[in-house]
């Protein structure tokens, strides 16, 4: 479902792209060039279907995008899976101390030494 809805996002960009360059900002563009169009639908028919078809694709595209996020493919991690060799180095790699992972503020006990000194 994500490659068939990535793909709908691509044509139907693909077709926004064609129609935005076929307008032109000012009303004429290549539009105003079917001649044979102008008798049939006329000039503001022509750009008035343009218009349509700029907001529908672009809403389309739109949409798409929010409706794809659901099928985004997610790999779990699991033990069946071996981790990939960089993410396998990055964890041989760093060694955490369990000290640096909060600030203690005072409240731990100090380390007491393993041999205690020896009087004399």
């Amino acid at each position: 479902m994500y490659v068939f809805l990535s793909i709908l996002i691509l044509i139907a960009s693909i077709f926004l792209i064609l129609i935005v360059l076929i307008q032109n900002s000012k009303g004429g563009g290549l539009a105003s060039g079917f001649s044979s169009s102008n008798q049939i639908m006329g000039v503001r028919k022509t750009t008035d279907f343009l218009e349509k078809a700029t907001w529908t694709l672009a809403g389309a595209v739109g949409f798409f995008c929010i409706v794809i996020t659901t099928f985004i493919p997610r790999g779990g991690n699991t033990s069946d899976q071996p981790q990939s060799e960089i993410r396998q180095q990055v964890n041989d790699a760093v060694q955490v101390d369990p000290n640096l992972l909060a600030p203690n503020f005072g409240t731990a006990q100090p380390d007491q030494p393993s041999n205690p000194p020896s009087e004399e």
